[in-house]
Formats: structure tokens, sequence, C-alpha cells
């Protein structure tokens, strides 16, 4: 059991940083360019790179090159389920601490 905790470890290690999370949303619509992916998640084309070859690596992602374009796809659907539960869970505590804030707000304003 020690060898699959280590991997299991690894793994959420690789899903710890956030870049590879945005980087995982922009391919959930399909494959895409590596251009685009630095466009729409706003970071510089080195470290989109550096963590698409991470992802690549882990076997989460696939790519291929077209001309000078290499394009990456999900090949871990898995690990996208996995993300999309786990951000749906978080949106939903940071929605209900949101909304908990802006009561306790409305106590406090009717109690001054």
């Amino acid at each position: 059991m020690g060898e699959v905790f280590e991997e299991v470890s690894n793994y959420f290690f690789l899903l710890s940083e956030p870049t590879r999370l945005k980087i995982l949303h922009a391919l959930c619509g399909g494959e895409r360019p590596v251009g685009e992916i630095v466009t729409e998640i706003e970071s510089t084309q080195a470290n989109v790179s550096r963590q698409l070859n991470m992802l690549y690596r882990a076997r989460i992602l696939g790519r291929r090159k077209e001309g000078t374009q290499v394009y990456y796809r999900i090949d871990d659907q898995a690990t996208v389920d996995l993300c999309r539960t786990v951000c749906g869970q978080m949106a939903s505590r940071i929605e209900s601490r949101a909304s908990a804030g802006k009561v306790a707000g409305t106590f406090m304003v009717g109690d001054e």
C-alpha cells in the first residue's frame, strides 16, 4: 500500500497548482493549441509550457503537432471528473461563506 499512497500523493501534488487546474479547465471544451491556452489562462508562454509538459508526462494530457503548432487535449477523463467534483464542492463552500458574511454584515449594520 505504501507505493499506492506515494502515487496518490504525487497525483494530488500535480493537481495542487492553480495554473494546471486552469489549463485543465481550458481544455475541457476540447483540444487547443498552446497559444490559445496561454491567452485564456492569462499566463506566460514559458509557465504554460512547463505546466503542460508536467500534465503530459503524468499522462493526463495528450498532444499532437501540426506544423509549428502543438495541440493539447485531455487524455484522462477521470482526472477531469475529479476536478469538477472538487471544484463544485469548493464553489458551494465559497458561496455559503459569502452568503453567511452578507447575513452577518446585515445584522451588524442593523445593530449599529
